[in-house]
């Protein structure tokens, strides 16, 4: 079944309407995980075979007029920091966390209770720790838009882009911590979706930073997302809210920061995120420059660590004590220092990251997104970051444009508007205030509308063809 140019809106009326079953696409993302696993390495975890039997219930129960939810029968791959049922949790660590963690949380439960196939737990950086993919333990995912190097699938949430783009999947569940999400979408030629802090839980989810973790969506398209993030809204609290796209971009506001997001970044990416405003304003959207007040200030404070460190360590000490020692390198050097910080200064960065996130609102008040490129640099070959301080200048460049939404409380998604020099995707970010996410969408939506879907403006990876 060729599944690239269905939306999930398609396919589950097709579903409903017995244009397709449930079973049929799962094993068209078993059939399409078989093509390309091992080489692109998504999954620590597969699950096909229970998928399959989850998706022959799903249309089952839909034979009978039972409808379970918008996401029934939608093949989903899941990051492996989500505790599933059956399935172990290993994080990205060397070892299993235990049976408690095979409890689901709520957002694994959405899917279990509305029979939405698990195709598998994809790979992680370990316990989420890095923007760039990368995992001693396990292995490092390819990303699959360069055919002869090995490329980082960007990262945390590593293994995600890849199981979208190969089409093992066709949703996918990441959390993102400062662009775990948005991160390996862009570079892998997806859409993700960064909500606000605290909107959906964080229950049953391996923890990195409590004070920033939030769950995410990947997808083929905005489009995709927006009904994802509808149908978990509807689950969780018995509403869908309304995500509408104007006819048009005409009069949307979009805020061009330039100083801070473009600093360093490869010309060509620069380049295409210029033609796509370009392209945007001739069609009717007002693009203008603006600041970001509290950017360089919050930035400072991940630089040096920020709340994740120290919490991250903390969570060890007390769940997982001697884990700290087996922790892949790359890991272990973004910890090192934590255990240092004193509780006053802890306290210091996480009230100097409040204060620059209430000036952050004041960049709105002419503006309705943010637009910046979702990840500054190319995504570097594996060979390139295997020296301890070419590994943290990419990691930081790689997460510099992406870590800020967090930072500052924003949500926030990104969507692939185009090539670079090298011909890999270039991701588009869009920002919004905190609990915005539905007029976020609709934005993303008409910009999507605008510019053309994934499939149009990317083509397919030659890996994949």
């Amino acid at each position: 079944m060729e599944l690239r140019r269905l939306s999930l809106r398609q396919l589950h009326d097709g579903l409903r309407g017995g244009e397709y079953s449930a079973a049929e696409l799962a094993q068209a993302c078993q059939e399409n995980y078989r093509r390309h696993e091992p080489a692109l390495n998504a999954y620590k975890t597969w699950n096909g075979d229970e998928a399959l039997e989850t998706a022959g219930l799903a249309d089952r129960m839909l034979e009978r007029g039972a409808d379970l939810g918008a996401l029934m029968g939608v093949p989903v791959s899941v990051k492996d920091l989500f505790a599933v049922r059956g399935l172990p949790t290993f994080a990205g660590s060397v070892e299993p966390l235990g049976p408690s963690w095979e409890q689901p949380g709520p957002l694994a439960g959405i899917l279990e209770r509305q029979l939405a196939p698990v195709m598998g737990k994809t790979h992680t950086v370990e316990f989420a720790f890095g923007g760039i993919g990368v995992n001693a333990h396990w292995g490092t995912p390819r990303n699959p838009w360069d055919v002869r190097e090995h490329r980082i699938p960007g990262g945390s949430s590593s293994g995600a882009g890849v199981s979208l783009a190969q089409g093992s999947a066709l949703l996918a569940l990441g959390t993102d911590t400062a662009g775990s999400v948005r991160i390996p979408a862009s570079v892998t030629g997806q859409a993700g979706l960064k909500l606000t802090h605290g909107r959906w839980p964080g229950d049953g989810i391996v923890p990195l930073s409590p004070s920033l973790d939030t769950p995410g969506l990947l997808a083929r398209s905005v489009e995709d997302l927006a009904f994802a993030f509808q149908a978990i809204e509807k689950a969780r609290c018995g509403v869908s809210p309304s995500v509408r796209a104007a006819d048009s971009v005409a009069g949307l506001r979009l805020g061009r920061v330039d100083r801070f997001f473009l600093d360093g970044a490869d010309t060509s990416i620069v380049e295409v995120f210029d033609q796509a405003l370009q392209r945007l304003s001739t069609a009717g959207a007002r693009v203008g420059g603006t600041g970001l007040p509290g950017c360089h200030e919050a930035y400072a404070i991940f630089q040096q660590g920020g709340l994740a460190a120290p919490e991250f360590c903390a969570f060890l000490k007390a769940e997982l004590p001697g884990r700290m020692e087996r922790l892949d390198p790359v890991v272990r050097l973004r910890v090192e220092g934590a255990e240092t910080l004193s509780s006053v200064d802890y306290l210091l960065r996480a009230h100097a990251l409040r204060q620059s996130a209430r000036q952050a609102l004041g960049a709105f008040d002419a503006v309705d997104v943010l637009v910046t490129p979702t990840v500054a640099i190319a995504p570097p070959r594996l060979a390139d970051i295997q020296a301890q301080d070419a590994y943290r200048h990419a990691n930081m460049m790689v997460l510099r444009n992406t870590s800020i939404a967090n930072l500052l409380g924003l949500c926030a998604v990104t969507l692939p508007v185009g090539l670079d020099a090298l011909g890999l995707p270039v991701g588009l970010q869009l920002m919004a205030p905190p609990h915005a996410e539905a007029q976020l969408l609709a934005a993303a939506l008409s910009i999507e509308s605008c510019l053309g879907k994934p499939v149009d403006v990317l083509g397919c990876p030659d890996f994949l063809l």
